[in-house]
């Protein structure tokens, strides 16, 4: 889903021109940010940096909304090349070896008012992604899980306790065979379980891969264990769901307008991020559950959504300013309001321990389960070259699915063409 939004919003940030100087100069910044989920979030992000600017009146922020995470990240980077960078963005959390091989950003841990204590404030589980050799590199903003929203309405109507979604991997498949419902013509009218496979199929693969106890990269981001027998299993899972137990659609599930066919009862269970929760809450015309994903040898998620960078390009002054701002935004009480307004995961202990939080969490407990799912989560997949790599592994996962091909071919086909690309990384 793309947004061709551009907000102007001003905000500023006092500094002094020279040392002994008397005079103030505005500090300007731009900020890329993209829009990747449903919900009013480009309104909150104007209200968050509106306020920012009534207790920072010396900083001018130019927020540019610039598509889905893809394109927010092709244009930053066009926008370097032609010499007019952004000083900050939220770009995916898994572009740091990117932007760190074409040397755009800055370690932030290095910018002043980027205080240790600041920095070991965020969950470890959204930090892996950011830290490599011993620096911070990204700060958390736009984070998420995997979660499994289920219909309770309609696993009442197919006698399922809605109290207990699955656990398991067999559990899905089980249950999901009860919920698909056929009209007198034979056809499917509402299918058990969805998985998107459009735009992010390698998030989903990371999640069953490692429910089946693998891991997909190394911490180095110069290899990868696609065709990894369990990783083969778990994309064979997969394309089981569709093409042997007939409880998902076969080919292409759409990334876009899974939470529409969800909201419309065109599917009974789907697997998307928790930066949807509240627009589904919002909308859903029944009962909704959200649960942890089911497991095979364990519980797992990938951790997934957007970082502030910033970069290098920008002044000592935007880069202080930048910070400024960065801490003010992923401060306990707007992390809080953040997480309340867009379903995104709080991205601090602290912000679920704000009476605002506390509250909302009471009335609405499936606000927690991203964040308990953190205790098994992983780092989402992160290498060099990533924007290559995830078309390789979002390609086979089509092929797969499709029938294309089986999923030992796909698999062994992307891992032949990955460790192509990331041989000169090592």
């Amino acid at each position: 889903m793309k947004f061709k939004t551009k907000a102007l919003l001003t905000a500023g940030f006092m500094t002094l021109a020279s040392l002994g100087a008397g005079t103030a100069q505005a500090v300007d910044l731009t900020m890329y940010y993209p829009v990747a989920v449903g919900g009013p979030v480009t309104k909150v992000i104007d209200d968050m940096v509106q306020q920012f600017h009534k207790e920072n009146p010396d900083i001018k922020v130019e927020s540019v909304y610039a598509g889905n995470y893809t394109d927010t990240m092709t244009k930053a980077m066009t926008a370097m090349k032609g010499g007019q960078p952004p000083q900050l963005s939220v770009l995916f959390s898994t572009d740091l070896f990117t932007l760190m091989d074409e040397k755009a950003i800055v370690p932030i841990d290095e910018i002043p008012g980027a205080d240790k204590e600041w920095l070991n404030s965020f969950y470890p589980a959204f930090m892996e992604n950011g830290r490599v050799e011993g620096k911070t590199w990204s700060i958390p903003f736009q984070r998420s899980t995997i979660v499994l929203y289920y219909n309770k309405d309609a696993f009442k109507e197919a006698g399922l306790d809605p109290e207990k979604p699955p656990t398991t991997w067999a559990e899905m498949a089980e249950m999901s065979k009860k919920l698909v419902k056929k009209d007198a013509s034979g056809n499917v009218s509402r299918w058990g379980v969805e998985i998107p496979s459009t735009g992010y199929g390698y998030w989903m693969l990371q999640a069953l891969a490692i429910e089946n106890g693998q891991k997909l990269m190394n911490e180095a981001g110069n290899q990868v264990s696609f065709n990894a027998p369990k990783t083969v299993e778990a994309l064979q899972y997969w394309v089981d769901l569709a093409a042997k137990e007939g409880v998902m659609p076969k080919g292409a599930v759409e990334w876009g307008t899974l939470r529409t066919d969800f909201l419309e009862g065109k599917t009974a269970m789907m697997w998307h991020t928790t930066g949807n929760l509240t627009a589904v809450k919002e909308a859903a015309k029944f009962n909704f559950g959200v649960a942890m994903l089911p497991a095979k040898e364990r519980r797992g998620s990938p951790t997934g959504g957007g970082n502030f960078y910033v970069f290098k390009s920008a002044s000592p002054e935007q880069q202080q300013a930048a910070v400024k701002f960065i801490k003010w935004m992923t401060a306990p009480e707007r992390a809080a309001d953040w997480s309340i307004k867009t379903g995104y995961v709080a991205v601090t202990p602290a912000a679920y321990e704000t009476e605002v939080m506390k509250n909302y969490v009471k009335d609405f407990p499936q606000a927690l389960v991203a964040r308990d799912q953190l205790e098994h989560a992983v780092a989402e997949l992160s290498v060099h070259e990533n924007g290559r790599i995830y078309k390789i592994m979002n390609d086979a996962i089509q092929s797969a699915l499709t029938g294309a091909q089986t999923p030992q071919e796909a698999l062994d086909g992307a891992q032949k063409q990955s460790e192509r690309f990331l041989s000169r990384y090592k």
